[in-house]
């Protein structure tokens, strides 16, 4: 009638309990209990390592899936920007096998959910065939105030055809500060009154000094694309001071990448934390190391005592999309100095919170269904290179 699950540790979505804890379920997976293993009976299943929650993927481009090896690593993100834009059309025979082995490897590595940007309809019948649960960003975007009202008809049936496929947890996203006009923002805000939104945020600096002196790579990129931006007006302000003021519809936000994101503008996301309560800064940090080689400023998040999240990009700009894979990164680049628990609820509770599915997923409470994952090959609480993860149930 039960399943019963002991390991080395049990990580609760919370906290790290030793070896003395049984996790108990249903055969559906549904949290019942977890008790000391002197109370909880026979045929109890043993593992060897720390038996987690489900991970929650904040951030993904399941629609880039085919790009794997294709664009170089180390481009700075306005030539990646434009390889994408080259490379990102495919048979579509191709880019569905390509989704279906990205979600296959995400399902089996432990991942539950996945806050995915979609640009197009292509990844619905996968989505519809997948395990995992699925929040649907549809990125909006579009640098010409002129062009808003046009490009926001353009992605209408998109984000239709998420909602009449029974995706409902969908809402529009503009895509970056560098590719959304002021008008656009302003609509968007309109459209997304107290919904979820997503945003790449600070992923290079040259995002900052467009908003800061109409100046930097991105200048070049608008060039290449045959884009005027004459009528651009630079704020004097970095990126997320100029665009984050729009969202005033109580709107929650996950704030993606954030390599270039400074003390100051915490402050002033704090300062305006009574209009967007909700806050998550997203961790990408190997789409980071990929495309620009450069580190988000994890201390500073945590100094700040910021809601962090992780998320794996796209395999335009990752090798693998494996949250533990994210997590060992963080902790060789932070020379393991986060407690283990702390990473491990960005990955979970965190993520589920942001992705307003807290109810189902992201911690062993009774009543949800968060899966379970095993982490394998530790050090005692340490992730070691060959460290691991896999589902169990």
């Amino acid at each position: 009638m039960y399943r019963k699950f002991t390991a080395d540790y049990i990580f609760t979505g919370y906290e790290i309990l030793p070896a003395n804890f049984v996790l108990i379920t249903n055969p559906k997976g549904v949290i019942i209990d977890i008790q000391d293993i002197n109370n909880s009976g026979d045929n109890i299943e043993v593992f060897k390592g720390l038996l987690t929650p489900g991970f929650i993927n904040a951030h993904c481009h399941i629609e880039l899936s085919h790009l794997k090896d294709v664009i170089a690593t180390g481009t700075g993100l306005v030539e990646f920007v434009q390889q994408v834009m080259r490379h990102r059309t495919s048979f579509d025979e191709a880019k569905q096998k390509a989704m279906q082995n990205a979600v296959q490897e995400m399902y089996k590595a432990g991942i539950v959910a996945v806050g995915d940007i979609c640009n197009t309809t292509d990844s619905i019948v996968v989505k519809q065939q997948s395990l995992l649960h699925w929040y649907n960003f549809i990125e909006v975007s579009g640098f010409i105030d002129a062009a808003a009202t046009k490009r926001l008809a353009d992605i209408k049936p998109v984000y239709t055809n998420f909602i009449a496929n029974n995706l409902t947890q969908t809402s529009l996203s503009p895509h970056a500060p560098y590719s959304v006009s002021k008008t656009l923002f302003k609509e968007l805000n309109l459209k997304t009154a107290r919904q979820l939104i997503s945003i790449h945020n600070q992923e290079c600096r040259a995002e900052n000094e467009l908003y800061q002196g109409k100046d930097g790579d991105f200048l070049k990129l608008y060039k290449n694309l045959g884009i005027d931006i004459s009528t651009f007006k630079p704020t004097g302000k970095t990126s997320l001071q100029s665009w984050l003021p729009y969202f005033n519809k109580n709107q929650s936000i996950i704030s993606v990448h954030n390599s270039f994101t400074s003390e100051a503008d915490i402050d002033f996301y704090k300062s305006l934390s009574a209009i967007n309560p909700s806050f998550f800064f997203c961790l990408c940090i190997n789409a980071n190391k990929y495309i620009e080689q450069m580190l988000p400023p994890i201390e500073l998040l945590r100094k700040n005592n910021c809601l962090i999240v992780i998320g794996t990009d796209s395999y335009a700009s990752n090798w693998q999309l494996n949250i533990l894979e994210e997590i060992k990164t963080i902790q060789s680049a932070t020379a393991n100095s986060i407690p283990l628990a702390e990473v491990l609820q960005w990955a979970t509770i965190n993520g589920a919170r942001a992705l307003q599915l807290e109810n189902l997923l992201g911690s062993f409470e009774k009543n949800k269904k968060p899966g379970i994952v095993l982490i394998e090959g530790m050090n005692d609480l340490i992730l070691t290179e060959g460290s691991s993860s896999r589902r169990i149930l």
